[in-house]
Parts: structure tokens; sequence; C-alpha cells
């Protein structure tokens, strides 16, 4: 993906060649706008009406499907194993119930841990031996470790498969990758806002399956009691349930998903102005680029990356919005479960299931119908800049709600069935930062050939957070809740300025691809 230009010379994520070593291509737009017209003005008009066939090209269907099935792979085998995790150790390892709880999170934990020490190298391996092969990889570890896991007999030998089912979880990076090569300015966002949604039906699955499928033999006597296999291995029905979804997708994705990866050496001299790769030597002048074939793109380092333009920033705000999310995905449990009087609303275990459920409906609703609504009518940075400032007071509708619930009058109550629905229903709309986010960085990319490192450099980053966060997060909760130090709302009051601090990063972000095009379009009006 090349660095934001305007949209004369910008092209597709898939087919822009442009490196650090050949910025130039910028001031060839200059020419375009200049009333009289050289041979040279010929010669770019022709390269703006290359690149406009390739802007318009339409969102491969198919492949994104099976890129977004593939992506739902990694959350449910994550999360499969939650409602049984704790069992599971207590079993395994014959603890008493005050270790488990030790136990069950050092081995979630260690996913996480071990992912964000492996990304940085799936990504860099799909940068060089290409995209495919690395995704068949990645879905055949994570399938293969789940199911071991699953049957695992010892506490030492969970520990080990889930750490390996760490390692083999970059498919997630890679189908990012393989979007945004599939992708243009003009339709990443429908393909990201459904790859965001992929991952949400991911995590409402994987609880699911590995809840309803858990010790058959106990849950369902009559169909699975007395199987011997069952008893010894309760956990091996989810398992297999798990790896069979893991199969369908690694034979859907290796018959028919396409290599997005083109070979370095495969770009071929064009006409003065084409689109091909650039070479070095087009900095110095036109007629050496007319000649001269295009070099093959420089392989940076990682240091090389981090100092393209704008790299560094998207790769804060990207940091910055990841524990936003992770901090608040962690109170929130917590939050809706604490009585009043301590600081939540106190409200029933089904209660709690119905506002989740509100809040996943909400936010694939805003994901897939209005984000892309959205970014096509005020750009990435300007999407960025809406959920932005919504942010501090989604933390603050939290707070409000506690409030009006401990006030307890009649209008109280009025007023926090009003604000209710709204944080519940509008405030999810914050999520749409997420995919926002992720186009920013599709942006900033200064080829194709260094994409699944960049993003390996992001997530690697939301990874060390994770490790972190969300456990932060709670214990600041329940300080603020034990000590009632501003009524139990301490960690809000943290959060709160956190979020309004993001504005600030922001508006450093470079202007994207969309943004350009509607500059362009208001001027032409």
């Amino acid at each position: 993906m090349a660095p934001p230009l305007p949209e004369s010379i910008s092209c597709s994520s898939s087919s822009d060649d442009l490196t650090l070593l050949d910025p130039e291509p910028m001031p060839t737009e200059t020419s375009l706008l200049l009333p009289g017209k050289t041979a040279h003005d010929v010669e770019n008009a022709a390269s703006k009406q290359h690149h406009h066939h390739h802007a318009g090209k339409p969102l491969p269907g198919m492949q994104v499907f099976l890129l977004c099935f593939a992506k739902a792979m990694e959350p449910i085998a994550f999360f499969a194993i939650f409602p049984f995790i704790a069992q599971m150790v207590q079993r395994n390892g014959n603890l008493p119930t005050s270790d488990v709880g030790f136990y069950s999170g050092l081995i979630e934990s260690l996913f996480s841990a071990t992912q964000m020490v492996v990304l940085y190298f799936w990504g860099h391996l799909a940068d060089t031996i290409g995209r495919k092969p690395v995704l068949l990889w990645t879905l055949i570890g994570m399938a293969v470790a789940t199911f071991f896991f699953t049957v695992a007999t010892t506490i030492w030998q969970m520990i080990l498969f889930r750490c390996l089912a760490g390692v083999f979880s970059g498919s997630g990076l890679v189908i990012r990758t393989m979007l945004s090569d599939h992708t243009t300015s003009e339709t990443q966002a429908v393909a990201f806002s459904w790859f965001a949604f992929a991952n949400n039906v991911g995590i409402f699955l994987g609880p699911i399956i590995g809840g309803a499928l858990a010790d058959p033999a106990e849950q369902f006597p009559g169909v699975f009691g007395g199987i011997q296999l069952f008893e010894d291995y309760p956990y091996l029905l989810a398992g297999v349930a798990i790896t069979i979804i893991n199969i369908v997708s690694i034979a859907l994705s290796a018959l028919y998903l396409e290599e997005t990866l083109e070979p370095e050496d495969s770009h071929h001299p064009t006409t003065p102005g084409g689109g091909g790769a650039s070479s070095a030597s087009a900095t110095t002048t036109t007629t050496a680029t007319a000649t001269t074939p295009p070099s093959r793109p420089h392989r940076l380092s990682t240091r090389e990356l981090l100092k393209a333009p704008g790299v560094g920033i998207v790769i804060w705000v990207y940091t910055h919005v990841m524990f936003l999310a992770f901090a608040f995905t962690a109170i929130l449990p917590v939050y809706l479960f604490t009585p009043v009087r301590l600081g939540g609303v106190g409200f029933s275990p089904f209660q709690n299931s119905l506002w989740m459920a509100v809040q996943g409906a909400s936010q694939a609703t805003w994901l897939i119908v209005a984000f892309p609504f959205l970014q096509r009518r005020i750009g990435t940075k300007g999407s960025m800049k809406a959920c932005v400032a919504v942010y501090p007071l989604f933390f603050v509708g939290y707070v409000v709600m506690n409030l009006l619930l401990r006030i307890h009058t009649e209008p109280a109550l009025a007023a926090f069935w009003i604000v209710c629905p709204v944080v519940a229903v509008i405030g999810p709309g914050v999520s749409m930062a997420f995919t926002a986010v992720q186009l920013a960085l599709n942006d900033v990319s200064p080829n194709p050939h260094v994409m699944g490192t960049l993003n390996a450099l992001a997530m690697t980053a939301a990874s060390a957070i994770r490790s972190f966060v969300p456990g932060v997060s709670t214990v600041m909760f329940a300080v603020g809740v034990r000590n009632q130090i501003l009524l139990g709302h301490l960690v809000w009051v943290i959060l709160i300025p956190i979020a309004m601090s993001l504005s600030i990063f922001v508006r450093w972000l470079p202007e994207d691809k969309q943004s350009h095009k509607i500059l362009r379009e208001e001027e032409d009006e």
C-alpha cells in the first residue's frame, strides 16, 4: 500500500509499488493542473487513466468471504476454551478451588504472550514467500494445537498446546494483509467492516461451541453417557467440532484463495508515466524513467519501515485505540455485575446477557452499515475523528448511569432509561475506530511487499498491551469500588482523559486517499 497520495497518482493497494527510495511521483500532479499541456502532461494523463482503472476495480466478493470465514477460526479457537477452562484445570491438576483462577489466567494469557513474540515472524514470512502458504500453515497449526489442547490430561500439556496455538495464531495478520492487497481506497472500508464482523462472529460462536459440547457424558447422559472415550476425554467433542470447522476453512482456502503477493521480479518496464514499479533513477530525470527498467522494491528493515512517513503515528494511534478497547472489554462485565451503591448498575445475569447482545448487534450494525457510508463521505481520518470525539462521552455514559440509579428518584430513573439505550446502541459506534485505524495502517504502507510486516508491528504492539491492560484495568476498578474513590468511578476518571488525549494524536494522522478524493470532488464542484 502506498502512502496516501492525491487520486491522480495513487493506485490500488494491490498494485502500488512506491518505495521509500522513490517518493517523487507527488510533483507530477502539479503538472496536470497547469494550463499548458506538454508531452509530460500527456504522459501523466495516461498514468492517471491507468490508475483510475485499478482504483475502480470491483471488490472480489468470494475472496473476501473466504478470508472472513478463515478469520473467524482464530477467535473460535481462542474463546472456545473459556467455558470449561476452569473445570479442565481443576480436573487435570487436581487443584483446590482457590488455585484454579491462577492457572486458568496463566493458560489464557500464554496464548497472547506467545502470539506477541511470533507475529513479526509471520508478517515477514508473508512478505517473503507469499500470503497464502503462511495462512494455510497458521490455520493448520491452530487446528492441531487446539485439538490436542482439548485432549490434554495434565496442566503442563495444557500450557504446551496453548502456547503452540499462540505460535500459529498469525492467520488474522495474514488475512488483514490479503484484504489490503485485494482492495482499493474505495472498497477497503466495506472489506474491513466484514473482517471485523467475522471476528465478532468468532467471538460469539467460540464460547457456544465450547460450552455446549464440553463434557457431553455429563451434559447429555442419554446420548453420550457410558461412552468411555468421552468420560476419559470430556472436552474431546468440543475439540473435534472446532477441528472440523477449521478443516473446512483450510480446504476452502487451499482450493479457492488466490495468492495476493506479487513476485518482486515480476514487474516489467513501463511506458513513461505508467503504473509499474518505480525505479530509484526516476528521481533524477524523466528520460531515465522512460528508458530504465524498474528496480525491485527495496526490502525495508524494521527501522526503515518505522521511519517511513506516517507509519509511527499510525501505529501509536492503533495501539492507543486497542488500549481503550481492551480496558473497556475487561471492565464492562464487572461494572454490570457490581451493585449500584458501589459504582455499577447491579444487573442480573439475564440483564447482563441482554446488554451484551444489544451492544454486539449495535456494533455489527455500525461496522457493516454505517462505517462504509461514513468513510466514503468524510474519509478514514474524518471517521477516526468522529469516533474519538464520542469515546470520552461513551465512558461518561456509564458514570451517568450509575449516578442516576444512586439518586433513585422517579425523574432519575426516567432519565436512566433514556441514557441507557443511548449508551447501549449509540455508544458501540466507537468500534468503527478499530476498522478506521486499520485502513489508516493500509494507507501508510510504503509498498505492498511490507504490508505483512507493517501489520505485524501494529498487532505485536496490541498484543503487548493486551498482556497487561485488562488485568490492570480490573484492578483499578476493584480499588475504586472497594475504597469508594470518586464514588467507585476511579477507573472511568482515568480512562476518560486517556480517551480525550487520542484526539491529539489523530490530528497528526496523514491524510488518506479517500480524503484526497473527497477534497478533489469538492474543488471540482
